[in-house]
């Protein structure tokens, strides 16, 4: 039986791979020449591989390509988050934003700016704030009857318990201060440009990830059978908790709580590729980052001058999906 759940056909879906990194690189394209001055692509082209010291160079290097690559990185964090989460409450709807865990990290991060403490502070106390919530939704869903149904119904509550910390913090924040924060924390891109952090941390967190992928699809047929067939899932569990914090956290920090991205990206995936986590991980962070650069292209386009808050738009799209995917009643395993 375990020989017959490791021989899953991948190869025959690679093509899939090959399809979700063409889809990122049009849009990464897409959000390089669009803007309130457009580049035409032959000289996008040239212009990414020769500065020349034009406005549009400066445009291009300066400003659009370090935000397109962090928007990417971002929403790859967030996709993988949400695969993460899934296999975790081995539930489809799971997500860093409906469960809270978003909420625990943008909660921590709103109070230390309240408190005057630096940048460099704020990606470590969302790590604590998304890693004590998921630990906190865990300990509540664990009394009594524990299924899935259990589970999301504790993450909807603990997300809106978070909303209301939050509401206290921007409460009690100054007026310089709260335009800001809560910009921010509907989600806001335009001070990310610096790829490095989120990049770093995507490459080390999916590396880690597709590791644990053979132990991933076991862990999704149920704890026993997984169990017997040599999984430690108390050590995976842990593993879980612990990287789909990191992954949260360094998300929210720097962009703050964008929802949906990790409900939207993976079933989307799985959809068109299935559930094999050595295909599904790397194909959703493809599709994570992809939907949300579009969705940050969108923020700066649509009404520009103006900018909109990422969140909104991605909000837009995934609370019709995910009230779709919760009146089918498809809260079983992902």
């Amino acid at each position: 039986m375990k020989n017959r759940i490791f021989q899953h056909p991948v190869r025959a879906r690679l093509p899939l791979l090959g399809l979700f990194l063409a889809t990122a690189l049009a849009a990464l394209a897409l959000s390089l020449a669009t803007g309130s001055v457009s580049i035409p692509f032959p000289e996008l082209w040239r212009l990414l591989w020769h500065d020349d010291g034009s406005v549009h160079a400066r445009i291009l290097h300066e400003l659009r390509l370090p935000r397109a690559l962090s928007a990417f990185s971002i929403g790859a964090l967030l996709g993988t988050a949400g695969v993460l989460m899934q296999v975790l409450l081995r539930n489809p709807l799971a997500d860093p934003y409906v469960l809270g865990v978003s909420g625990g990290a943008a909660a921590a991060v709103l109070g230390a700016m309240l408190a005057g403490l630096p940048l460099a502070w704020h990606t470590p106390i969302a790590f604590a704030g998304a890693l004590a919530s998921i630990l906190l939704l865990f300990a509540l869903a664990h009394r009594g009857s524990w299924n899935a149904a259990r589970l999301l119904l504790t993450g909807i509550v603990l997300a809106a318990g978070w909303s209301a910390l939050i509401g206290f913090i921007l409460s009690l924040a100054p007026g310089r201060q709260l335009p800001g924060m809560l910009f921010w924390l509907m989600g806001d891109l335009s001070d990310v440009l610096d790829p490095l952090l989120p990049g770093v941390v995507l490459a080390a967190s999916l590396a880690f990830a597709l590791a644990l992928a053979p132990a991933l699809n076991l862990a999704t047929r149920g704890t026993l059978r997984a169990h017997a067939l040599g999984v430690e899932m108390r050590t995976l569990r842990i593993r879980i908790y612990l990287l789909a914090s990191l992954l949260t956290a360094t998300a929210v920090s720097l962009a703050g709580a964008i929802g949906f991205v990790g409900l939207v990206a993976p079933h989307m995936v799985r959809l068109m590729a299935g559930s094999d986590h050595r295909l599904l991980l790397p194909a959703t962070a493809l599709a994570g980052g992809t939907l949300l650069l579009l969705a940050d292209t969108a923020a700066r386009t649509l009404v520009a001058p103006m900018q909109l808050p990422v969140g909104v738009l991605t909000a837009l799209l995934g609370v019709p999906l995910f009230l779709y995917l919760l009146n089918r009643g498809r809260g079983g395993e992902p």
